[in-house]
């Protein structure tokens, strides 16, 4: 059984982790509100909980409600297409205070914005995870390429999301999700007959990795599922809580839908973009040894895309600002990088040298790099 985390407080990790998934659903929603191409949007939190902790404090179900207003209402009010939220919890009673916290919301937002009705659709719903995510018509919908879905995933510990789950989600068109997992669990107990049947833990190489690097290491596991072929975009996000790490991983077929979340991550990690702790062992600010220009993540990285360009493999912007996204970076790190082999009398440009490293889905200038004096 599941446990009840909603008879208490939420901790500081459990906040933490709340903020991202509203933060992120917030540099979500506009997107697709206006995309003309998109006829409906679904949000989907298929462990959703009873919706506050014993404090009241907003659970992710409400979270998302309260970001898809919008400040000043500028979501809500300009809401042209359908906008569904479908809330699943699988325990009976949760479910029921989750339909009870829910409409006690609705109907406080409706009276502090002088609203008659709220513009969005909510189900409360009361299914086992495998149930729902296996119901024909929730299929049809993923994988409708005309509705946008974002997907929470908030599991207790690591059962839910095994690899068919996870092969099935990065299939769906249109479709951006973040799950919780118990990393720590998985390493302890990685030769456990109860593991094994939900991840292969043969194929997480958890050897000679420090603690701090397991969540990182779970991650690259899933990121090893994707067939090589296919352009996907995942990210992590470690969470430190006692001895253990839990963290969180982030998936979309679109590159800005990842530079979104990376938005958010490096606004929480200014060091890696990547955990509440210094996962790369970076010199703390103001330390002895700091140095502000020196920043492990960012400087592999750039080292990497340095020596790519030189030896011919990153030869035009668009690959090289995806290399950025897809370690975990900004693409403005890779700006940064062709600036400086510029300015060395490195590289030169054939074409414009277009700067843009945001929205590069939209980027209609590409330029190509000559390595030149040999790359000196």
């Amino acid at each position: 059984m599941a446990k009840n985390i909603n008879k208490k407080s939420f901790d500081e990790a459990s906040k933490l982790k709340l903020e991202i998934f509203g933060e992120s659903f917030e540099e979500w929603l506009p997107v697709f509100i206006y995309d003309k191409y998109t006829t409906q949007v679904s949000i989907f939190d298929f462990f959703a909980g009873s919706g506050t902790d014993i404090e009241n404090n907003l659970g992710s179900p409400l979270i998302l409600l309260d970001k898809a207003k919008g400040e000043n209402r500028k979501y809500c009010a300009n809401a042209k297409k359908p906008i569904k939220f479908f809330f699943n919890e699988g325990l009976i009673r949760k479910s029921n205070e989750l339909l009870q916290n829910t409409d006690v919301f609705i109907e406080q937002c409706k009276k502090d914005n002088h609203c008659s009705n709220c513009v969005y659709d909510y189900h409360i719903l009361n299914y086992s995870f495998q149930e729902l995510f296996n119901n024909p018509d929730l299929k049809r919908v993923f994988e409708n390429k005309n509705i946008a879905k974002f997907v929470l995933l908030d599991q207790y510990g690591f059962s839910q999301i095994n690899e068919d789950v996870f092969k099935q989600l990065i299939s769906f068109p249109k479709t951006d999700f973040i799950f919780f997992i118990s990393s720590s669990f998985i390493n302890r107990f990685k030769d456990h007959p109860y593991t094994k049947q939900y991840i292969d833990t043969s194929k997480i190489a958890f050897e000679n990795k420090k603690p701090n690097e397991i969540h990182r290491t779970v991650a690259d596991f899933f990121r090893s599922l994707i067939p090589n072929n296919k352009e996907y975009y995942l990210h992590h996000f470690s969470i430190k809580k006692g001895a253990n790490y839990y963290g969180l991983i982030f998936g979309s077929n679109h590159t800005l839908g990842m530079e979104k979340f990376l938005k958010v991550c490096w606004n929480h990690d200014k060091l890696s973009g990547e955990a509440n702790y210094n996962i790369d062992n970076n010199w703390a600010v103001n330390s002895l040894f700091s140095q502000l220009d020196e920043n492990v993540k960012k400087d592999t990285v750039s080292k990497e895309i340095k020596e790519l360009i030189l030896s011919g493999e990153i030869t035009d912007n668009k690959t090289g600002l995806k290399y950025a996204l897809i370690n975990g970076c900004e693409p403005k790190l890779f700006t940064e990088v062709v600036q400086n082999l510029i300015n060395r009398k490195a590289i030169e440009i054939i074409g414009k040298f277009n700067k843009q490293a945001t929205s590069i889905h939209k980027i209609k200038e590409f330029y190509h790099i000559k390595r030149i004096n040999n790359g000196k």
